[in-house]
């Protein structure tokens, strides 16, 4: 008698049992989620953003270092023109390897266009620069 009735509440339990199916719904619009979610998950990330502002920036410049750095800045531009033209001339670059202190500069034109190599020898850094036809 005692297994019928084991057997039956079994059976009345798979009977009553449902299943469903898993369906993955995104919570990110970025990724198909609901587009309601996005003030959600905005507030979310700042109130767990740890990182702070820098209050050093530069808008924190006085008007005489702005004046200071941009005299700076026009007086250094004006060297290295008048640099440039003492090297090359009135004409521009042309062909050839030049030394610039620690600078070694070539230039030759190739299928690309005019190319420049910059080395510097005292720390080994390269750039090269492509000046298209």
């Amino acid at each position: 008698m005692r297994s019928i009735i084991t057997i039956l509440l079994v059976f009345v339990a798979y009977n009553f049992s449902f299943g469903q199916d898993l369906v993955y719904r995104p919570k990110n619009p970025a990724f198909g989620g609901d587009t309601f979610n996005y003030q959600w998950l905005l507030s979310s990330a700042e109130a767990q953003n740890t990182f702070t502002e820098d209050s050093q920036g530069r808008d924190q410049r006085s008007d005489l270092e702005r004046f200071t750095e941009n005299l700076n800045s026009q007086l250094l531009n004006q060297i290295s023109r008048t640099l440039f033209n003492e090297q090359f001339g009135e004409d521009g670059l042309t062909e050839g390897t030049f030394n610039f202190g620690t600078l070694f500069v070539e230039i030759f034109p190739s299928g690309e266009g005019l190319v420049i190599n910059i080395l510097d020898t005292s720390t080994g850094d390269q750039s090269q620069v492509i000046i298209p036809n």
